[in-house]
C-alpha cells in the first residue's frame, strides 16, 4: 500500500505533521476515511510495527479483535477496497464528510521589555 493509493479510496493520514519525528510510511501509518458511514461510524486504516497486515476499524487504535472489522494483507490492494466496501454495506453506505481537527498552529512573539 502506498499513500497515494489509499488517498486514492479517500483516506487521510491522522497526522499531518511532516516534521521528522513522524515515522517512515514502511514502518507503520493510520489514516481515517474522508467520510463517516450514514450511521456516523467513522472508518480507520492502520498498519501497525512489524506486522505484514493492515487493520480496518471504527477506532483509530483498536487494541481488542473484536474492534477489527476487517485485516488484508499491505499487498492485497483489491482486497483493501472490498473491505472498505463491505464496511460502507454493513453501516448503510457512505455518509457525510468526516470534519478533521485542524491545530491551531499561532505562535505568539515575545516583546522586549
Amino acid at each position: 500500500m502506498t499513500d497515494s493509493y489509499l488517498r486514492s479510496l479517500g483516506f487521510s493520514p491522522t497526522n499531518e505533521d511532516r516534521m521528522a519525528n513522524r515515522p517512515a510510511f514502511s514502518q507503520a501509518w493510520r489514516y481515517q476515511h474522508d467520510h463517516a458511514a450514514k450511521d456516523g461510524t467513522p472508518l480507520f486504516v492502520e498498519h501497525s510495527f512489524g506486522v505484514d497486515s493492515c487493520r480496518l476499524s471504527a477506532l483509530p487504535a483498536p487494541l481488542d479483535a473484536h474492534d477489527v472489522f476487517a485485516t488484508v494483507s499491505l499487498h492485497d490492494e483489491p482486497a483493501l477496497k472490498t473491505a472498505v466496501a463491505a464496511f460502507y454495506a454493513a453501516h448503510g453506505g457512505e455518509g457525510p464528510l468526516v470534519v478533521h481537527f485542524v491545530p491551531h498552529r499561532f505562535l505568539p512573539h515575545r516583546r522586549a521589555l
